[in-house]
């Protein structure tokens, strides 16, 4: 086992491997390492970890130290530096007149060498452009030619999904792309539409290459011939990603239907005859073949049911009731008692309140007993009747309260003419 720190130079760039030699580094710290072109400062993206011996190159790079504060402003006068060497640079390039594309520039961390990051279609001799380059910034100058890929990594981006490069955000290294992908995945092998910015095909076409591969193994091909639930046939559509295939049968070969993976038996795979001898399987044997699966439940219907469970797990419990004592609990229970007969009773049809009626012994009121009338006096009065006894009082006498009472009544009836508001229904007694 070999104790390791992973760095990383450039955001978006490989992971290295390097001795800490016993120096305990935090992720996200920067540190000063020694490398092949030199001491470069980098960022840790890895802490002290143990790998195995067959996982690291031999020899390892030490770790010089970790990043004080005097290096961090040191980086930060670098990056000063490569704004302006990247104007010169352009500036020189123009007065050469040499077809390249400055990309970037990268000072070292000692200021010892800076690095020149061009693309061109062409190879350029470009030995007059580095002398006049050593001559205005009195150090060690490199020019290196970077193909398109490597463009897009260094300059960043929005690819066609809106989303940064991968190639920026997280791939260490490149992985070659082929046009089979592409023809696996059953995409446009158009090549505008599967390259990326940088004019190659996208590196994204790898990532699901092993699962199409996968899936074309266990997927029947077109052409095919299969049996299914509702007869034989032979397949016109192949759906890699749902694992579904579209079959136009021999008793409807207008309509093709659609078959899940697992309801089908594939009797010859791709084109070709059919087997010599070959008897269709009886429609009971091939009904065996579909399997029954419930429908697929609706977003709306999975975030009603999850709301109705939350509300039922925060709603209280019912307390229970108390045993109510005297004659107030009887009377609280009866009340209860009829307000959950009152639905009930709602509820019935027009046609069953009479039976109901008979069965309770009620009765019209004209067949009940009429009660004896009571004095006026007693009578509670309503309140027009009130208005109407208070303004014809003074005009009463005794012993018209009975009188009244066997005469109909008039107090209902509206005055006719001018009658004076005093006069009321009985006459005056003279």
């Amino acid at each position: 086992m070999t104790e390791i720190i992973g760095v990383r130079f450039k955001s978006g760039g490989k992971q290295y491997y390097f001795d800490p030699k016993g120096t305990q580094v935090q992720a996200g710290q920067g540190v000063i390492i020694e490398t092949s072109r030199g001491v470069e400062y980098g960022e840790c993206v890895q802490a002290n970890t143990m790998v195995e011996d067959s996982a690291v190159v031999q020899p390892l790079r030490p770790l010089v130290r970790i990043a004080t504060p005097k290096d961090l402003e040191t980086v930060r006068r670098n990056h000063e530096k490569e704004e302006r060497a990247f104007r010169i640079c352009q500036e020189k390039i123009a007065d050469h007149g040499l077809d390249m594309k400055l990309v970037d520039v990268e000072y070292n961390f000692d200021g010892n060498k800076i690095l020149f990051f061009f693309t061109s279609e062409c190879r350029v001799d470009f030995r007059a452009l580095v002398k006049d380059l050593a001559s205005v910034f009195h150090t060690r100058i490199e020019l290196r030619q970077i193909g398109v890929r490597d463009e897009a990594k260094m300059l960043g981006g929005l690819g066609i999904c809106g989303r940064p490069f991968c190639c920026c955000g997280f791939l260490d290294d490149f992985q070659p792309v082929s046009i089979k992908m592409a023809k696996t995945q059953s995409l446009s092998l158009n090549p505008t539409k599967i390259s990326g910015t940088c004019g190659r095909l996208m590196c994204c076409l790898k990532y699901e290459q092993d699962a199409y591969e996968d899936a074309v193994k266990r997927m029947p091909k077109n052409e095919s011939f299969v049996e299914t639930p509702d007869g034989v046939g032979t397949v016109s559509q192949v759906n890699l990603l749902r694992e579904t295939v579209k079959v136009r049968l021999d008793d409807e070969p207008e309509n093709p239907r659609c078959y899940h993976n697992c309801e089908i038996c594939v009797v010859r795979n791709g084109k070709g005859k059919r087997p010599e001898g070959y008897v269709a399987p009886p429609p009971e044997e091939l009904a065996k073949l579909r399997k029954v699966t419930a429908p697929p439940e609706s977003e709306e219907d999975r975030l009603s049911a999850a709301l109705a469970n939350l509300t039922l797990a925060e709603e209280p419990k019912p307390a229970a009731p108390a045993p109510e004592e005297g004659a107030e609990g009887e009377k609280r229970s009866r009340r209860r008692r009829s307000r959950s007969k009152k639905p009930a009773q709602a509820a019935k049809p027009q046609g069953e309140e009479a039976p109901a009626k008979e069965a309770r012994g009620d009765k019209p009121r004209t067949e009940r007993p009429a009660r004896p009338p009571k004095p006026k006096s007693e009578r509670p009065a309503p309140a027009k009747e009130a208005k109407e006894h208070a303004e014809s009082a003074p005009a009463q006498e005794g012993g018209e309260g009975q009188e009244s009472t066997k005469k109909p009544r008039r107090r209902y009836r509206r005055p006719r003419g001018n009658r004076p508001k005093g006069e009321g229904g009985a006459p005056k007694a003279e």
